[in-house]
């Protein structure tokens, strides 16, 4: 099997003194509703070799669970229009600094608390400390996709949220597909292990090294699946 890398990204990447493969899968564009024990079957199980760990994107996953918040059913008030204007965009995007973004924050957490978190954040950013935002109001915070179109059309009218019971859906795969999966929430500036299958003995540390440079890419590379295997063990 050829392994595939995305522009800008490695194919081999080493961890722990040991060095793994990543192929990047290209995938048709997943909607929601679909099986993800499908799209496992369908684009993982004819490469898949035992002793591989698929990564698996959050966003399929939630498409697929329907865990999606609608514009439409949203109303946009004062506070989000006014503190997103504060937030700065990074490389990874608009985050909170999309209304709707931060609309989603406050319906969440509550109000007081996303001024809490802006106060200490804009503290600590004085001192080059980025980052404690979303470590203040969470990770479904953080994780929350979409509202934008500009890469997928279809994510424009619809917030993506993190997948429900990770950890339980790699276990599911696993047991009915026999394949070692994690999913993770990822980007060019940093990675979050959701959940894996049981089966897995990497530390969560040693998981998120695997993915560490984000090897699905940050554009429309529509490589949501990436397959990991330990070069030593490449039998092709």
């Amino acid at each position: 099997m050829e392994f595939h890398a995305n522009e800008g990204k490695k194919v081999e990447i080493e961890v722990s003194g040991e060095v793994y493969l990543r192929h990047a899968i290209k995938t048709r564009f997943v909607k929601q509703g679909e099986s993800y024990i499908d799209l496992f079957k369908e684009y993982v199980s004819p490469i898949y070799q035992e002793g591989d760990i698929i990564s698996a994107s959050e966003k399929i996953i939630a498409l697929c669970q329907n865990r999606v918040v609608r514009k439409e059913d949203m109303k946009i008030g004062f506070w989000a229009k006014f503190l997103s204007k504060f937030v700065h965009k990074t490389t990874a995007g608009f985050g909170v600094r999309n209304p709707y973004k931060m609309q989603f924050a406050i319906d969440q957490v509550g109000l007081p608390k996303i001024l809490f978190a802006g106060i200490i954040s804009a503290i600590t950013k004085i001192f080059g400390k980025r980052g404690v935002f979303y470590k203040i109001v969470g990770q479904e915070i953080a994780g929350i996709d979409g509202f934008y179109d500009k890469e997928f059309k279809e994510y424009g009218d619809i917030g993506i949220m993190l997948p429900e019971n990770p950890t339980k859906v790699c276990n599911e795969i696993h047991e009915k597909l026999g394949i070692s999966c994690m999913i993770v929430d990822a980007n060019d500036l940093g990675q979050e292990v959701l959940g894996y299958s049981d089966d897995i003995k990497l530390t969560e540390d040693e998981l998120k090294g695997l993915i560490k440079d984000n090897p699905t890419g940050q554009g429309r590379e529509q490589t949501p699946l990436v397959l990991i295997r330990k070069k030593s063990e490449n039998k092709d």
